[in-house]
């Protein structure tokens, strides 16, 4: 942004020791958007003064945060697609985030998948396929759910890496099955992020059946695995819960974006990172249903 005397004045004034006058500064500042950003790039590197530069890096991250809360609204009001919500999520962390080398290498992913797909495959044999090539060929590792590392939970840390877990490993096996038209879904089931397997036609012939009727197997999108029926009914048998039918609805887009913001805000639960705890969670009330 070309510096004029108002902004220079605001920038002289962001040492100012007058809390209130800081205040009145910073928010004016952050009212810019990210067209300020180079001016205080610019402030940061020819200053010697750590509190100052603090304080710059603090305004930038505002700024980055103000630009994000805009984007999140306008995804939710708007057709709230999966891969656009996790790359908003990931610039959180990288706000420098290229979101077209992501979808270019998701592109090369499908492309690579549809390839080796055809119409006579059993849904058995589309999910080996697709775990043959997101698994075996491009080497996509999972790892334990662990909040001392952000950067797992990130689509374009997963990517680059090739190690998610089962939050970020499964928003990407999500949005491939997407746009391969393969009807599988995120589900709600307690303590675990697992995908289901739709019958697509089960809805036409059995209108009143139990929703886990709806499934023909689970995926687990840490590594691939399948799952039966028997093996999720196990499963709550050790949690002893019952396995109630909301459970086995699929969970909108909106809900799972909101989800990986509220666990990566886990990340940040402590006294040095507090602020970014709350802010992630600001950010995931706003997609509260």
């Amino acid at each position: 942004m070309q510096e004029n005397k108002e902004i220079s004045a605001l920038l002289h004034l962001i040492d100012d020791p007058d809390e209130d006058v800081y205040s009145t500064v910073s928010e004016k500042i952050i009212s810019f958007g990210k067209e300020i950003i180079p001016n205080l790039e610019h402030l940061w590197e020819n200053i010697s003064n750590e509190d100052m530069q603090e304080r710059i890096e603090l305004l930038i991250h505002r700024v980055h945060l103000r630009d994000l809360t805009q984007e999140f609204i306008s995804w939710k009001d708007g057709n709230a697609d999966l891969l656009e919500g996790a790359l908003i999520v990931a610039k959180y962390h990288y706000p420098d985030l290229q979101p077209a080398v992501i979808m270019q290498e998701i592109e090369k992913i499908r492309r690579n998948i549809w390839l080796e797909l055809n119409s006579y495959l059993t849904p058995m044999e589309q999910v080996n396929v697709m775990n043959s090539i997101f698994y075996s060929y491009y080497k996509q590792k999972g790892v334990d759910l662990n909040y001392d590392n952000p950067d797992h939970f990130l689509i374009n840390k997963t990517l680059e890496s090739k190690k998610g877990n089962a939050i970020s490993n499964g928003i990407i096996y999500l949005v491939l099955c997407e746009l391969l038209d393969i009807p599988v879904k995120a589900i709600n089931i307690p303590r675990q992020f697992i995908l289901g397997y739709f019958d697509e036609q089960y809805d036409l012939l059995n209108p009143k059946g139990h929703s886990s009727e709806k499934i023909k197997f689970y995926i687990d999108a840490l590594t691939g695995q399948m799952y039966s029926h028997k093996d999720i009914e196990n499963y709550f048998k050790r949690l002893s819960v019952p396995p109630v039918t909301s459970f086995f609805r699929p969970i909108n887009n909106k809900r799972i974006i909101r989800f990986l913001l509220e666990e990566i805000a886990k990340c940040f639960d402590n006294s040095n990172n507090q602020y970014k705890m709350e802010e992630l969670l600001q950010l995931a009330a706003l997609l509260d249903d």
